[in-house]
């Protein structure tokens, strides 16, 4: 069975994710979608609180799980049988980040591979820090996030 995983902070959780993890879903077996804390971030929600966020949003998906975890991913692969990352592209910005990622991910753990999925272009512009923001200053994010947890991620950001 492949099992991969599909790490993120997910501080909200958006529509470009759940595409990514969706898309995901059909390729591979097993998708575990991990939430982490970015040491960069701040974060809006709680670790289990994201993780809520994300089961209530993926609903319906039989071949993914949610789960947390802190330490390094590659280590995290490697104790759970996990075969490949998968991330979203959305720009070129993010290629340069996610490679010097997945060069070292490998180095921890030869056996892990990462897979690189483009974003659809619907989703190109999309990031959780812009719905962040958007939500913070009163506006409409019904388009950005998931119609199942929209009310309780403006109840956090407003």
């Amino acid at each position: 069975m492949k099992k991969v995983i599909c790490p993120g902070s997910f501080d909200p959780v958006t529509v470009g994710h759940l595409d990514i993890i969706r898309r995901a879903s059909k390729m591979f077996d097993h998708v575990v979608v991990g939430v982490l804390n970015n040491v960069l971030k701040t974060p809006s929600f709680s670790t289990e609180e994201r993780i809520s966020l994300l089961e209530k949003s993926l609903s319906g998906l039989d071949n993914v799980e949610v789960v947390g975890f802190d330490g390094l991913l590659a280590q995290y692969a490697k104790d759970n049988d996990i075969t490949a990352i998968v991330k979203g592209l959305r720009a070129v910005s993010d290629f340069e980040y996610e490679f010097q990622q997945a060069l070292t991910n490998n180095k921890l753990n030869p056996e892990l591979e990462t897979v690189f999925l483009t974003s659809g272009s619907e989703y190109m512009y999309l990031s959780s820090s812009m719905v962040k923001q958007v939500a913070s200053l009163g506006g409409d994010i019904s388009a950005f996030v998931p119609e199942c947890v929209h009310d309780e991620i403006i109840k956090r950001l407003k």
